[in-house]
């Protein structure tokens, strides 16, 4: 009965929501502050002669051409106010790179910049620009650098954080100077999704952060703190033409060659006395792989793989666990699986693509094509079948060996009006005795500059192995016992599940409030 009211509750939200969508325009001009003239009207960007060189120094010629981006803003801790210190950026473009040029002023001696590891610069001086490349208000890449051009990259999708996962490839120096610091940029158009051509905006702004000044951030743009949404309030720019579209093809193949071993004993059965035992080592074992990302346009690629190979990406941190309940979400890390991760991303997690553990071939197509997103996986994976040779030898593993389990995902957004958007998920697990089937909606409107709502409702369909200790009493048939432990059995059976979650969130100037609820059945899961 709770869960229906709250279902109930969540679906008037959304109706009554769709509608004040439809007719209250994001952007109201009582809830902006004042916005220079200058700052109003899209900045067409200037294209170079020649590509600077990359050494964090700005004297190349080439930099006289450059747009200037300077009269910053102070937007925390001060209401834009006067920054403490003045920071001037520089754009250019040619048809391969945006280059991008930083000049922050400072007392050298102040400035806190450390050797840092990637994506770890963000606790000391540093500057970021958010690239709204589809100009959606919706998703901007934040790529940031610190004094000595370490680089810090992510994603941001408004209402969801900054996913800094992903990486992003790029060129990136600095250095401290007798007047503060300096940093140059080029980014690779082929590293980015993006709309470009004649006419196109994109949104952009530029952020820098001073530690020691109380946290201090400085924009290009004002920032109003009626308006709950960062990107609405981002600047344009314009004049990218001419970039080179060529489709980029990305092939990584690898071939491992391994051998192991056990110690087995070394007596005969049933003779007497220590067995010292011997090392027996297997075959020789030969693995090839190949991993291929097709740019097929700015704004699609496809991802393929054949036995992969992830002995390259970082290893997980480890975990000790003590009565563990449930079971551990490790980050994930693997190249293939980052591609487009943040449009599989949705409030409920119902994709973890650590889920597919050894794929044996896999494929995945994500991009945006105007107002839709949407992205598409097939794996087979070959974990759930990979047993031990002692495993083997069980004869209760027999009809799982070198089986595959076979998963797809499919992921559909549309975004709707300024700064709104409703999709859906569906996703297939099968393998054998483990069946999930899940499909669900969600969506995200900015009802008027304060307000967003949100909600998902997912529903499952599984048939696995569920835990019933009530059932003492074997019952053949369809509720045929999986395995017994003692009193407790667990049963093969079908399981229906159901969650939900809904969020209505106000922001004013001094004060706001959140609504939020949740809940699932107890058969709900997700076995991506």
């Amino acid at each position: 009965m709770e869960i229906t009211k709250s279902l109930l509750l969540i679906l008037i939200l959304v109706c009554a929501v769709v509608v004040a969508t439809a007719q209250t325009p994001v952007s109201n001009s009582r809830h902006k502050v004042s916005i220079p003239p200058e700052k109003s009207v899209p900045i067409r960007i200037t294209r170079f002669d020649k590509p600077p060189v990359i050494d964090g120094k700005l004297d190349d010629d080439v930099w006289q051409q450059a747009t200037v981006f300077k009269d910053f803003i102070q937007t925390s801790p001060g209401d834009n106010i006067a920054p403490s210190r003045q920071t001037i950026a520089m754009m250019g473009y040619d048809n391969k790179f945006l280059y991008l040029g930083f000049h922050c002023f400072d007392e050298p001696n102040n400035v806190r910049a450390t050797v840092a590891k990637r994506d770890d610069v963000f606790g000391e001086d540093n500057v970021r620009i958010f690239l709204d490349t589809f100009n959606d208000q919706r998703r901007a890449y934040v790529l940031g650098w610190n004094p000595l051009g370490i680089q810090e990259d992510g994603i941001l999708t408004e209402g969801s954080g900054t996913d800094t996962s992903v990486d992003i490839l790029m060129q990136s120096k600095g250095m401290l100077t007798d007047d503060g610091w300096t940093v140059e940029v080029a980014i690779p158009f082929k590293s980015l999704r993006y709309e470009a051509g004649k006419g196109k905006l994109w949104g952009f702004n530029i952020v820098r952060n001073f530690f020691r000044f109380n946290d201090e951030m400085d924009g290009w743009m004002p920032q109003s703190r009626e308006i709950a949404s960062q990107l609405s309030q981002e600047g344009h720019i314009t004049g990218l033409e001419g970039i080179s579209t060529e489709r980029t093809l990305e092939l990584i193949p690898s071939a491992t060659v391994s051998e192991t071993g056990k110690r087995v004993p070394a007596l005969p059965p049933g003779a007497t006395g220590i067995d010292p035992g011997r090392f027996v080592n297997e075959p020789l074992h030969f693995d090839a792989g190949l991993t291929m990302k097709l740019g097929i346009s700015p704004n699609l690629t496809l991802d393929m793989a054949l036995n992969p190979d992830f002995a390259q990406v970082e290893a997980d941190e480890t975990v000790v666990t003590a009565n563990q309940r449930f079971p551990i979400f490790f980050e994930e890390k693997r190249p293939f699986f980052l591609e487009g991760i943040d449009i599989f991303q949705t409030r409920l997690q119902v994709v973890h693509t650590r889920a597919i553990v050894d794929p044996d071939a896999a494929m995945k197509l994500t991009g945006k094509r105007g107002r839709n997103t949407f992205g598409f996986l097939l794996a087979s994976d070959n974990a759930p079948g990979n047993f031990s040779t002692d495993e083997k030898a069980d004869p209760v593993n027999e009809r799982f060996i070198n089986k595959n389990a076979f998963i797809g995902v499919l992921r559909l957004k549309r975004d709707v009006g300024t700064a709104s958007n409703i999709g859906l998920i569906a996703t297939s697990y099968n393998f054998i005795e483990k069946h999930n089937q899940l499909f669900g909606i969600d969506g995200r409107f900015q009802v008027d500059p304060k307000t967003v709502a949100s909600f998902q409702v997912i529903g499952t369909s599984s048939r696995r192995c569920f835990f019933e200790p009530e059932k003492n009493e074997h019952t053949p048939g369809p509720t045929e016992p999986c395995f017994v432990n003692g009193p407790t059995r667990n049963y093969y059976r079908q399981g229906n599940g159901f969650a939900y979650s809904g969020v209505w969130d106000y922001t004013g100037r001094n004060f706001g409030w959140l609504y939020q609820g949740q809940g699932q059945t107890q058969d709900y899961r997700a076995d991506v």
